[in-house]
């Protein structure tokens, strides 16, 4: 078994919602509620859900760009709020970097790519000029790109090389986990395999971990070693990519599947109608009772609505879902 990386541990980030002159605090926006997960060394964890299910926010916080209302995050073992600030400057920020959705937004335009490349170096570390110009001229040619890139502007690549520069300056300091978030949704549907195949050799070279936050399941199911589903700020099902993708336990990730390309196996080997889901995804300011998928749950119980249900272990994956009771 591979060693554990990272492992988030009962996260929960909630947001006050003020009302008034003096910004009275009336309700809570209970973006994450609960999450737990682990990420291997070399492995991947594809998060999936819909917007607003709480998966940025929880790509937030172990990038420190979200302090959590409550939970642990573990790096090696370690628990990351209890670094001192030299440690996270040392042995946590460097090493675990991001990769945003939009390569057009994610670099500054004014800036060469010889300097967003060498950005992170020259904050992180003490290394010359020349050190500092061989690394991104290693970098460069590990993303595809060469020697001649190195003097030119963002908005003179297309979207697909503008994100193998975003992979080289997140790559620039050796870092062990890599966040992705939506690393492949903005581009060119022609580009999308050329960088998922990037990835996936840069982490076969290197050992990378990988966090994948994705919509589109394909992407999710090409990359991912795990996946966890999260709905309104928890984790519905988890398990390895293959198997939850083969046989879908909760009502809510059936539904996702069967709304992608991907196709559904049942037992007599035809393909699963799609589930259309009613309504919409409940406030997280105000979240149902019992089970929080029940209201738009095709399977739904009595009980669904009261009860709060359990995690099921069922095989390699464990579901939240009385179904499985």
């Amino acid at each position: 078994m591979a060693e554990i990386l990272l492992e988030g541990r009962d996260l929960k980030k909630y947001y006050p919602v003020t009302k008034g002159l003096l910004q009275r605090t009336v309700g809570w926006v209970r973006a994450v509620d609960g999450v737990s997960f682990t990420i291997e060394q070399g492995k991947t964890l594809g998060l999936v859900g819909e917007s607003g299910a709480g998966k940025t926010t929880t790509a937030k916080a172990i990038l420190l760009l979200e302090q959590l209302t409550s939970g642990s995050i573990l790096f090696e073992g370690k628990e990351v709020y209890q670094f001192s600030r030299s440690q996270l400057k040392t042995e946590y920020r460097p090493r675990v970097q991001s990769v945003q959705q939009n390569p057009w937004s994610s670099m500054d335009p004014r800036m060469r790519v010889r300097d967003i490349i060498a950005e992170p170096l020259v904050v992180n570390t003490k290394q010359s000029k020349k050190q500092i110009r061989s690394r991104v001229l290693e970098l460069l040619d590990q993303v595809g790109l060469g020697p001649a890139d190195v003097d030119h502007y963002p908005h003179e690549f297309s979207g697909g090389q503008r994100q193998r520069i975003a992979v080289a300056r997140a790559l620039a300091l050796n870092p062990s986990l890599v966040v992705l978030d939506e690393p492949v949704s903005a581009l060119d549907v022609s580009i999308r395999a050329q960088i998922m195949n990037l990835l996936k050799d840069l982490q076969a070279q290197y050992n990378l971990s990988y966090l994948v936050i994705a919509h589109n399941l394909a992407t999710v199911r090409y990359m991912s070693h795990s996946v966890a589903i999260m709905y309104l700020g928890q984790i519905v099902e988890y398990g390895e990519a293959e198997e939850l993708f083969e046989r879908p336990l909760h009502p809510y990730t059936r539904a996702l599947i069967s709304a992608s390309v991907l196709t559904l196996p049942s037992d007599d080997e035809q393909e699963i109608q799609q589930i259309i889901l009613s309504g919409e995804m409940p406030s997280p300011l105000n979240p149902p009772p019992g089970c929080r998928f029940h209201s738009r749950c095709p399977h739904v119980m009595d009980k669904c609505s009261r009860v709060v249900p359990e995690l099921i272990v069922m095989g390699k994956q464990w579901v939240k879902c009385h179904l499985y009771g």
